[in-house]
């Protein structure tokens, strides 16, 4: 019996999209880097890019545990000394909501040339609308 592989061609990629209003950060964020890896699919390979497009509308409104709110903070730095700033994630959800989920994601997606292209399939919005009804996404299925 042969080994079988995906091959990139081979792979059919769908939308989902995710309301993530009232959602736990982390959870979500780990729920959608396995949408975006394929590892939901059977035909998942780790080196062949398998995943799905996921759209996330309502960043707004994501929700963490604890005092995450004020003790979390985002780092960010412009390549000149002494230009290293940082901010909670109360005001990163006040500033670029967006950028929260995107980043959590990042993090849980493996540190190579195929993460790029597997974050680039990953569509945020922080308000309830969003352009790609033309894909026609369906609800990402909830974790047993």
């Amino acid at each position: 019996m042969k080994t079988w592989n995906a091959k990139a061609e081979d792979v059919e990629r769908e939308w989902f999209v995710v309301d993530a209003e009232g959602q736990t950060l982390g959870r979500l964020a780990t729920r959608i880097a396995d949408t975006l890896r394929g590892k939901r699919k059977p035909t998942y390979t780790p080196h062949v890019d398998t995943g799905d497009f996921v759209v996330v509308v309502n960043a707004e409104k994501i929700r963490v545990t604890g005092s995450k709110l004020d003790q979390k903070r985002y780092y960010r730095h412009s390549g000149y000394p002494g230009g290293l700033r940082s901010r909670t994630l109360r005001e990163q959800l006040d500033r670029q909501p967006a950028e929260v989920i995107r980043k959590a994601v990042k993090g849980m997606l493996p540190r190579n040339r195929l993460a790029n292209r597997q974050i680039t399939k990953l569509k945020v919005y922080a308000g309830p609308d969003h352009p790609h009804e033309a894909q026609n996404p369906k609800p990402l299925p909830e974790d047993k």
